[in-house]
């Protein structure tokens, strides 16, 4: 009962410390397997220290003491810089005890002598400096605590090992300890007759297990490495995914379902004008960004898709095309009043009123007949006004004054009135004929401005008269 204690007290240190670990990316490992003791270190002789602890290292037949059962669990962490502590617990059983005896060593049965032992250890791999994958030798050193038969004792321990890895998280590991006790043997213990702290080796072989490394996203790659820990990604991205495989991990990618370019920040560019599709008006034509990826043959700032002149330059007002011009006198249609008539642009494209017009039009005046003493017109005077109203239709941007004249007939106020009377009833016609009240004003002069003598009746006919004249502004 006393060894079962004794061992169950080492099974739970070793489980309950931290200990040897394997890389960072598991840092933790646990091995188990089976333990040999060899004896013959401590066994002494009179050949020297390096004979008695290095000679028979491989007798195993007739020095290892083997327990054919699980007889060694250790526990480990990975402390860095290839460095990892561990703590190991052994169970055996000696029926093999090396001794001097005659000049020769003898293995002898010392009955019923049971081996506990509890060892910590720093370990340092090699295994990054070999820059292997599968073969990892290592050295180390630590300390323990031995329990053998009735005696207990501690030791310092130095050794190496190979691990051998079927993958990177199972392997067979291989161990040699030298755990030195008395160096130079001790007193006997009467019960077993041998000494109470012998020096010995242990050997160990069984399989590892590395663990403790977090992978949230299952996509293989530890989550301290893994750029993306909670989304499944490649290892040349550090663990980020890229849906569309465009190079572009999906968290920079900006188009993360359609391969694009880096440069364009994984978005695709079908018409390689440097502006994304999602971006671009006209995807599968080449254009510019400030047509917003359209092309704009002719340079007018229309895009061809909207210009209906796409090869000859021209306003967005009016669709890309360029103005017309239809009576060619340099005054673009939207800006001439008179888009048929030439004129200049000073009178906004019409034809400025020449003095022969203004001649033509008071001669047509002078025709004008009204009933005696009245307002009203004659029959024939409608032709004359018709001739009239033709001509101020051809001068649109040009305002006349009606004028209205009497000869010296009846008073000076009853001439007034009816000079003005008769130029607003020219005026009234000619606005119900198509002129503009506004470019009309009408004015009576009375008999104050005779052209010919009022003493005879060709005089007072001549005196009895509608004058138009520019008004200019």
């Amino acid at each position: 009962m006393k060894h079962l204690n004794r061992l169950f007290i080492a099974t739970m240190m070793v489980v309950g410390l931290s200990s040897h670990a394997q890389d960072s990316n598991n840092p933790w490992a646990i091995s188990f397997g089976v333990n040999a003791v060899d004896t013959k270190a401590g066994a002494g002789g009179d050949k020297g220290w390096l004979d008695n602890h290095s000679s028979q290292l491989f007798k195993v037949k007739d020095n290892w003491n083997i327990l054919p059962s699980i007889s060694y669990l250790s526990v480990s962490r990975y402390i860095g810089s290839n460095f990892s502590f561990g703590v190991q617990g052994s169970v055996n059983k000696i029926e093999k005890f090396v001794d001097f005896t005659g000049g020769n060593y003898v293995a002898r049965n010392p009955g019923d002598l049971m081996y506990y032992g509890i060892d910590g250890s720093v370990k340092y791999s090699f295994m990054s400096l070999l820059k292997s994958k599968v073969i990892d030798p290592d050295l180390h050193v630590g300390g323990g605590y031995t329990f053998l038969g009735d005696s207990s004792y501690g030791t310092i321990n130095a050794g190496a090992g190979l691990t051998f890895w079927f993958s990177e998280n199972v392997g067979l590991s291989l161990a040699t300890t030298y755990k030195g006790g008395d160096l130079v043997g001790g007193e006997r213990v009467d019960s077993k007759n041998v000494p109470d702290a012998p020096s010995h080796f242990q050997h160990t072989v069984g399989l590892t297990f590395k663990f403790g490394g977090k992978d949230t996203d299952g996509d293989g790659i530890y989550d301290k490495d893994d750029a993306c820990p909670d989304v499944k990604g490649l290892k040349q991205f550090n663990g980020c995914p890229d849906t569309d495989g465009d190079g572009v991990i999906d968290r920079d990618d900006a188009c993360p379902d359609v391969a694009g370019l880096a440069a364009l920040n994984g978005c695709p560019d079908a018409d390689g004008d440097g502006i994304t599709d999602k971006d671009d008006a006209c995807p599968n034509e080449a254009g510019t960004m400030a047509m917003k990826g359209c092309p704009d043959s002719d340079g007018d700032g229309v895009a061809d898709k909207d210009d209906k002149c796409p090869k000859e330059k021209g306003p967005k007002a009016n669709n890309g095309c360029p103005w017309a011009d239809a009576d060619g006198d340099g005054v673009l249609d939207k800006d001439d009043d008179c888009p048929k008539v030439a004129g200049p642009a000073s009178n906004k494209g019409c034809p400025e009123v020449s003095v022969e017009v203004i001649k033509q039009l008071n001669e047509y005046g002078k025709t004008i007949l009204f009933e005696s003493g009245k307002s009203s017109f004659k029959t024939q005077s409608y032709a004359v006004m018709q001739s009239i109203a033709g001509i101020l239709k051809e001068y649109p941007n040009s305002n006349f004054m009606i004028e209205g004249h009497t000869d010296s007939d009846g008073s000076n106020a009853l001439n007034q009135t009816l000079s003005e009377n008769r130029a607003a009833a020219v005026k009234n016609y000619l606005v119900e004929n198509g002129i503009a009240t506004e470019r009309l004003k009408s004015t009576g002069f009375g008999e104050t401005k005779p052209i010919d003598s009022n003493k005879t009746a060709a005089g007072k006919a001549n005196n009895r008269r509608v004058e138009v004249s520019l008004i200019k502004e």
